[in-house]
């Protein structure tokens, strides 16, 4: 299998030394082997119980450990690292006072951070906080909303708030009943008050625990250019250029984007990041994309590999589907990415509910075959053989290192 390490070598973090030692694997490993159906799989991670665990960069913390932790907070990085995640996610977008800070969207404050609990900074959300509406039955006839946005405030502001589980009630009538809403395989008991991170303050952190870098830069929720001068491809390379001040090697960065134009800016700007920068495959929300006909793509894998991109990174479902025997296998997409020399990272690994309700939108394409928690580790064996993905993102990385280790990747 080609890995992203042995493509780009894996250097040397000259930044800071290593916080954790030893890796802290926790239950859930060991919950869903036994959770899995009997068989050599379930047979060879079951041997692995013992072992002695390390870090590896086939384990990705997406948004650190979200799982359980408020997605990019120091508290949701550092658990990433004690679980052994070798690459750190910080999605990155900016502040009114066009600061880099680690959110997963410009404006989804309202949900993952007590901006709302703020009168004074509330007060300067994009929207508002208004209530649910009913009808005389009973019957919502309007969600609660609210929108806000790091682009509402500055940088001082940001860091004052607390992150929390992204979540909200949509039939609340009162600030604090919809900032609930915490979905029942989710928790609030790390959620006191998620410390919110700068993007510089990311790079920091990451480095001292010992992990290398994958941040995304989100798209703008704002009009570009940004303040009548704030551009796009300013935005983007101000993200590169805060590693660059830190002295941290491109090779241990794997920026990442669901616009390609920001790829191909990366790579002919600054092509040492640009050569190792993600291209985030989101076309399925195209009505017309479909994953096992390559005339629906477009740019195909092969120009996409033309063009210099050397990773792809789509949604775990858009790899995988079923042979007749409803055996999970490779899907066509997978064929074309490997065919055309691409290096492939998948997300997301235990972002869903019970797998035995379906899994939701990460299983879709394979939810016949599937009915038991344990069968996330059935997919990551596939992925991992026979589709040969270089890294997986995951929302509890514990359960990637361990297989990684247990596999020896």
């Amino acid at each position: 299998m080609r890995t992203i390490s042995r493509i780009l070598g894996l250097g040397a973090l000259l930044v800071a030394p290593t916080l954790f030692a030893d890796v802290q694997i926790g239950p859930r490993p060991f919950y869903l082997i036994d959770d899995m159906e009997n068989g050599w799989l379930k047979s060879t991670l079951d041997s692995c119980r013992d072992m002695s665990m390390t870090k590896s960069d086939f384990s990705i913390g997406h948004r650190g450990a979200a799982l359980q932790f408020p997605e990019h907070t120091r508290e949701s990085y550092v658990a990433a690292a004690r679980m052994g995640a070798g690459i750190i996610e910080c999605d990155v977008t900016f502040t009114k006072d066009r600061q880099l800070v680690c959110r997963h969207s410009q404006c989804d404050l309202q949900t993952t951070t007590d901006i709302l609990a703020h009168p004074e900074l509330a007060a300067k959300c994009t929207q508002p906080f208004t209530p649910a509406e009913f009808d005389a039955n009973g019957e919502r006839t309007k969600a609660a909303s609210a929108v806000c946005c790091t682009s509402d405030i500055t940088l001082d502001e940001f860091k004052s708030l607390c992150g929390k589980m992204d979540a909200s009630d949509p039939d609340a009538l009162t600030v604090e009943d919809y900032m609930g809403g915490t979905p029942n395989f989710r928790t609030d008991l790390y959620a006191t008050c998620g410390t919110v991170m700068t993007h510089r303050e990311s790079i920091e952190l990451i480095a001292s625990l010992g992990a290398k870098f994958t941040p995304e830069l989100k798209e703008a929720s704002v009009t570009m250019p940004f303040q009548g001068d704030y551009t796009q491809e300013a935005y983007a390379q101000q993200m590169i250029d805060e590693y660059k001040s830190l002295g941290v090697r491109p090779e241990r960065v794997f920026a990442q984007s669901f616009n390609l134009d920001d790829v191909l800016y990366w790579l002919k700007a600054d092509p040492a990041f640009g050569r190792q920068a993600v291209y985030l495959d989101g076309r399925d929300s195209d009505p017309a994309f479909d994953t096992s006909k390559p005339s629906t793509w477009s740019p195909s894998m092969q120009q996409l590999a033309d063009m210099g991109v050397n990773i792809i990174a789509p949604p775990t479902w858009m790899l995988v589907t079923l042979d007749a025997d409803k055996n999970i296998v490779p899907s066509v997409y997978a064929q074309q990415a490997k065919a055309a020399g691409l290096g492939i990272v998948a997300w997301t690994l235990e972002r869903s509910g019970l797998l035995k309700d379906g899994g939701g939108y990460y299983y879709q394409s394979i939810t016949d075959a599937i009915d038991n928690d344990g069968d996330t580790y059935r997919l990551l064996d596939v992925l991992t053989w026979d589709v040969g993905i270089d890294g997986i993102f995951s929302d509890w990385p514990a359960t990637v290192t361990y297989y990684a280790n247990c596999m020896g990747l």
